[in-house]
């Protein structure tokens, strides 16, 4: 399809083309000044120029000192700090029904539920085979206190929520007390959305929700008036690319409590006595900020997110999602002399519910799968930036490669974990080729993706 033909199908990305093309041009400059490829949004955002000059003119503009104080630099900090904090709450309108806890990362904010959450003898944590792994070492968390743990499918057909097995599990155990479920919003391997709908399905059944939305907001709407997960895990460098370093998890006021901070640190109490073994824990969000907070970075986060928003998340959307569709569909087209397959597309196959992340692999006129190094060799010898890899998410990969727990078993009874041990113990490749579009992407972008696609091609 070429370029005017798509713009009459996808009229919204034609409506917004000339002026995401300027802004491409002025703000992120790099991209066509390197002619690179950017397909790693995923990953992590690409920064605009402009937020760069907004942060640093910021800087140069007031002396800021550490916000534990009520000196005047640190009342500076503290005010800064605190009005990005109403700019995040703002944005996924939360209203006054969370806090806004500022993390070194999404992983620290899921670490900050993990260590905090009453597991015993009597709990459950619950899972979706598709989650990272900063999820899935949660685990670890439930079994040293003796909690239960176990994974609920998805479909290897199209990555999916087998929605019959999780509302049996969901529906079950009503003898358990203090219940997590923890799931992606938004698969960060397969771009799959998962339906917000089991957060009231889990609260009806007497769970308490940890919606893992680090894929999810860069290109899609969170209202938290519409829906209302107990805990969320946040990073904004993956929605607009600058600062890194900086990440959220919101917790719903009603939830705080139940989170059992098993210590104390700088900044998270009122009180602490070395000659009597007490202190008392501040009773807000500060309770869970260890430490000096990254005061000169977190106003860069109020920068980011208007940014964001005078590009418009309804528009960056519809762009993707159109991008997405034409991608999918020429890759599922692309075949060899002999009739087969170049590309095999992992999950939905259709553009319905799913966000602007792919998987696949690539596959030789003899059905073989090409290993994915040489793919990201050859990528990169194009200026293309792709990811390889498991993802940080095993349970993806060991469906989409029928590794089955049997196997795994016997190999991690009798081996060490290395990677290519494995490989050759399972007598197969594992991984994947990742690409996902974000900010900047356009159709250029996709077509010169599947111009290198092709080269593959015999």
């Amino acid at each position: 399809m070429d370029y005017s033909s798509f713009c009459k199908k996808n009229i919204e990305y034609g409506n917004s083309a000339d002026k995401f093309a300027a802004i491409r041009k002025e703000a992120y400059a790099q991209l066509d000044k390197e002619a690179h490829v950017y397909l790693d949004y995923t990953g992590g955002n690409l920064y605009s120029k402009g937020q760069i000059e907004k942060h640093f003119q910021f800087l140069q503009e007031h002396i800021f000192g550490n916000p534990h104080s009520t000196n005047p630099t640190s009342m500076v900090s503290t005010q800064h700090v605190e009005e990005t904090r109403k700019a995040v709450l703002d944005h996924f309108n939360a209203g006054d029904d969370y806090y806004c806890v500022f993390t070194a990362n999404a992983t620290q904010a899921l670490k900050i539920v993990g260590e905090s959450y009453p597991f015993d003898h009597k709990s459950h944590f619950l899972l979706l085979f598709d989650n990272h792994n900063s999820v899935n070492g949660i685990r670890e968390f439930a079994k040293r206190k003796a909690a239960g743990f176990e994974y609920s499918p998805v479909y290897i057909e199209d990555l999916r929520i087998d929605e019959a097995k999780l509302l049996q599990k969901l529906t079950s155990g009503k003898y358990k007390h203090n219940k997590l479920f923890a799931y992606p919003a938004q698969s960060n391997v397969s771009g799959v959305k998962h339906d917000l709908k089991w957060i009231d399905i889990a609260h009806e059944n007497g769970w308490d929700v940890l919606l893992d939305a680090a894929a999810f907001v860069p290109t899609n709407t969170l209202d938290l008036q519409q829906v209302k997960p107990d805990y969320v895990s946040l990073s904004f460098y993956k929605i607009f690319g600058y600062p890194t370093g900086v990440g959220a998890l919101l917790i719903q006021k009603n939830a705080f409590e139940k989170l059992d901070k098993p210590w104390f640190a700088g900044g998270t109490v009122s009180y602490a006595s070395v000659t009597m073994p007490e202190f008392f824990l501040v009773e807000n969000q500060e309770r869970f900020e260890e430490g000096t907070l990254n005061y000169l970075s977190i106003p860069a986060v109020k920068i980011g997110l208007d940014w964001i928003n005078e590009l418009g998340m309804d528009t960056i959307q519809k762009r993707l999602s159109a991008l997405t569709e034409y991608l999918i569909s020429e890759l599922n087209q692309l075949k060899h002399a002999n009739g087969k397959m170049l590309i095999h597309v992992f999950g939905p196959n259709s553009n319905d519910k799913r966000g602007s992340t792919i998987i696949m692999n690539f596959f030789d006129s003899n059905e073989e799968k090409i290993d994915v190094s040489e793919i990201e060799v050859k990528a990169t010898a194009n200026n293309i930036s792709i990811r390889i890899g498991c993802f940080c998410n095993p349970g993806i990969d060991e469906i989409t490669n029928c590794i089955t727990s049997e196997e795994l078993s016997v190999f991690y009874s009798s081996r060490d974990d290395a990677h290519y041990d494995k490989i050759h113990f399972l007598g197969r490749m594992r991984g994947a080729i990742r690409i996902s579009l974000g900010l900047m992407s356009n159709y250029e972008d996709c077509e010169k993706y599947l111009g290198f696609c092709r080269s593959f091609l015999h």
